[in-house]
């Protein structure tokens, strides 16, 4: 499995609307693209601003194609207007896993 965790920081009139694009991303991803798995919005414990997208994918060419797609685009073009980020913060394969060979 792919995984990887992205933060944003997000100004802060526009929290709601970032959770909200994030978490359509996420349902319409994991509804509509084979290869996810997971993708969570995590809210910082300490920063109300500063949000986490944890996200699993069968393998590196799954992400790929969700990158390329239209859950993607849509997310940016309008998370762009009022968030910083994705700053990468850890991706890899899980170790042991087979897909990841």
């Amino acid at each position: 499995m792919y995984q990887f965790l992205v933060s944003f920081t997000v100004q802060p009139e526009h929290r709601d609307d970032f959770v909200r694009a994030a978490k359509k991303t996420a349902h319409d991803s994991l509804a509509n693209e084979p290869g996810s798995h997971r993708f969570e919005v995590i809210a910082d414990e300490k920063d109300q601003n500063l949000f986490y997208l944890n996200e699993v994918y069968t393998d590196a060419d799954a992400f790929n194609a969700h990158a390329s797609g239209p859950y993607f685009g849509a997310f940016f073009a309008e998370a762009s207007n009022y968030a910083e980020g994705p700053t990468w913060l850890m991706r890899g394969n899980l170790v042991g896993d087979e897909a990841a060979k």
